[in-house]
């Protein structure tokens, strides 16, 4: 052997150590520290607060919150509400969305690709303007819809109305059925259609077939779709405030901003809420991870070849055909052009004979507000920062997990992925009793744009750890161990090697990040003031005050404006991914 070989095999063996043990061991506890005082000390500050008088633990332990929380006869109502709603939601979403996967992936509907492409564009649509569009469609009294079937068939008033429970559920339902939509996508691109293939070679019908055999295969994405919508339902908020409040249907979210907003702020009672809300979203992510625990059941992948089967389901294509165009129709199409309408009118009433009098004056009027245009900064600095600590953070721990053999790396996984268990709007509460307590008021970040970036880091690690986490293990570690026998550090390794070969990814996630933080309203709502407002908690507050032209046209901006963001998302990814060469 050369020397100069000796020299490359010695390299390769210190990347392996490196970094040293005693400097690993240094960077993992700061590392842990940090994650430690993001994910865990807020959980540490709820539950002390909850127990404490005025949420402070240092004026004494209590129950008070609890029986203040728990003690009326709307429990009982609450905790049903809540189960229903989400019920509901998971329901509504996983049948719309598995519905539509299967169209897309299984059949020969016409233009069923075209529809993928279309299904992106509700997911970057903020809740909280998904939710004011149905409400100018469905509401009882200004309802779109509800006005055109009253006069149609001469009702004094409208047959069914938004504000109720159904209402709720048909509005999340469908705004998060996309999200089931492309999990279920990827689920049916994974499966071997062999089954499939069998069973209708044995005379079963499509329909047959796909009631006994492929929704079965499928029972473990089937019920971790459910599992996830019912747990983005329990923890949303613009519905349950926007629609379940005027019904008078409590949920736990509607209930916490009460505490937080009545006449006077009841930190204690929103804590105990919060703990609840807490428990319960845990237990379905727990229910979550036992179920895809025992997916090997129900594999069907395995080491021989196979390409996906359409089948053709004859003139039952333009059938499916239609059910594809109006859903469409129904979640980007009317509450589209129910806000167009609304912003176009110098007044709201549903009453299409007032386009007499469309103009752009609440564009105008909207541009030039300073609460906009202040919301419209605070946006774009957080989300720009968010994203990119967040980016830089689990970059960094997804590579220690992945890429070395230090001690403690399973404590980062761990403590990365505890936000995940945490609603939007629990962590709001969490961060206000953490940094309102004694303890903190060294640390003056309450009311700024500062306690904001930590919430938004804090709320997002765990999506950036999946995604650097993923993109890491493809990386073989022969690239890192040429980087250090051409004499790099591990640390100019990382910087110089691993970092560039990710950057689709990182550029991906930071862009994801960007556009979720500025969609962000459970959590903001808790804690913007005037001077850190944000554009979805401006949205909400001028809804609730009645300036319904603004709301309707900042929304129509918003919604342009993060589409522009998605096809700039398109574009970078495809620029600097990865291209093979003939």
């Amino acid at each position: 052997m050369t020397s100069q070989a000796v020299g490359i095999v010695a390299a390769a063996a210190r990347t392996r150590r490196l970094p040293r043990p005693g400097r690993g061991t240094l960077v993992v506890l700061g590392l842990a520290a940090v994650l430690a005082y993001l994910a865990a000390y807020p959980l540490a500050m709820l539950i002390l607060g909850t127990f404490g008088v005025d949420g402070e633990i240092s004026k004494g332990f209590t129950l008070d919150n609890f029986a203040n929380a728990y003690g009326s006869g709307r429990t009982f109502t609450l905790f049903e509400n809540s189960l229903i709603y989400a019920g509901g939601v998971g329901l509504l979403a996983l049948t719309l969305g598995t519905g539509l996967a299967w169209i897309v992936e299984r059949t020969n509907t016409p233009y069923r690709r075209a529809f993928f492409a279309l299904s992106i564009v509700p997911i970057i649509i903020p809740g909280i303007v998904s939710t004011i569009a149905w409400i100018f469609l469905l509401s009882g009294r200004i309802g779109l819809i509800s006005k055109a079937i009253s006069t149609v068939f001469g009702l004094s008033e409208a047959p069914f109305t938004i504000y109720s429970m159904p209402g709720m559920i048909w509005a999340e339902g469908l705004h998060l059925s996309p999200l089931v939509f492309l999990l279920m996508t990827a689920a049916f691109q994974s499966m071997d259609p062999s089954l499939e293939e069998s069973a209708l070679m044995s005379g079963a019908s499509t329909l047959h077939t796909l009631r006994r055999v492929t929704l079965p295969v499928l029972a473990p994405a089937l019920a971790s779709s459910a599992l996830i919508m019912a747990i983005r339902g329990l923890e949303s908020f613009e519905v349950p405030r926007l629609i379940g409040t005027p019904a008078d249907i409590p949920v736990f979210t509607g209930e916490i901003y009460r505490a937080l907003h009545g006449t006077s702020a009841d930190y204690g009672e929103a804590g105990a809420l919060s703990m609840t809300l807490m428990v319960v979203t845990l237990i379905g992510i727990v229910a979550y991870q036992r179920l895809i625990s025992r997916s090997e059941r129900f594999a069907t992948i395995t080491g021989k070849a196979y390409r996906p089967r359409q089948i053709d389901i004859g003139r039952w294509r333009y059938v499916t055909f239609a059910g594809l165009l109006l859903y469409v129709i129904l979640l980007v199409g009317l509450p589209f052009l129910a806000l167009v309408f609304v912003s176009l009118l110098p007044y709201y009433a549903p009453d299409l004979s007032l386009l007499e009098k469309a103009s752009m004056a609440n564009y105008t009027k909207t541009i030039g507000w300073y609460g906009v245009q202040r919301g419209v900064m605070n946006s774009v600095l957080l989300g720009a920062i968010a994203a990119t600590l967040v980016t830089m953070l689990t970059a960094v721990v997804a590579w220690i997990i992945t890429k070395t053999k230090l001690r403690g790396r399973g404590l980062l996984d761990a403590l990365a992925f505890i936000p995940i268990t945490i609603p939007g709007m629990v962590l709001g509460v969490a961060l206000i009793l953490q940094y309102l307590s004694p303890a903190f008021r060294i640390i003056p970040i309450y009311g700024t744009l500062w306690i904001l970036v930590i919430c938004y880091l804090i709320r997002y690690m765990p999506y950036g750890m999946r995604a650097n986490s993923s993109a890491m293990v493809q990386l073989h570690r022969e690239l890192e161990e040429a980087g250090s026998a051409a004499g790099g550090s591990w640390l100019t390794t990382f910087r110089r090697v691993t970092m560039p070969l990710l950057r689709p990814a990182l550029v991906a996630s930071w862009l994801y990040i960007f556009i979720v933080s500025v969609r962000e309203l459970g959590a903001s709502v808790l804690l913007t003031n005037q001077d850190t407002i944000v554009l979805a908690v401006t949205i909400f507050e001028q809804y609730e005050v009645g300036q319904l032209g603004m709301v309707a046209s900042l929304s129509v901006m918003l919604i342009v404006s993060l589409v522009v963001v998605v096809a700039v998302i398109q574009r970078v990814s495809s620029r600097f991914g990865v291209r093979q060469e003939a």
